[in-house]
């Protein structure tokens, strides 16, 4: 009985080993798994992080640009409205020679009929 017993506690001290060992060993390899994981998550994120930047530095470079075509379009316009407002002074100027000259010449042809 005891001999027997002895055995069953011997298979059973065995048994617990390698269920223990197996335990160890899913532990071990659920470890290194995380560690993958843990890794390629940094690594997504990294690689996140730099299109993001990569994305902000393009958007800068392309706010720059329309800012300074803006700015090109702005100064443009502003000297359309000096050269219109030459153009307009220009424009009276000439009309009012324009009266002028048809004053003199109403005067001369009238000097001329008499």
């Amino acid at each position: 009985q005891l001999h027997l017993t002895m055995s069953e506690k011997n298979e059973l001290t065995k048994s617990l080993e390698m269920v223990q060992k197996e335990l160890q060993e899913k532990e071990s390899e659920m470890k290194r798994e995380i560690s993958e994981y843990k890794d390629r998550l940094l690594q997504a994120e990294k690689e996140h992080q730099d299109a993001l930047t990569e994305a902000n530095r393009k958007n800068e470079v392309e706010i720059e640009a329309c800012q300074d075509k803006m700015n090109s379009l702005e100064h443009f316009i502003s000297s359309q409205k000096l050269e219109i407002e030459h153009l307009k002074s220009n424009k009276e100027e000439l009309n009012n020679s324009l009266k002028e000259a048809n004053l003199t010449l109403g005067e001369l042809l009238k000097t001329k009929v008499r």
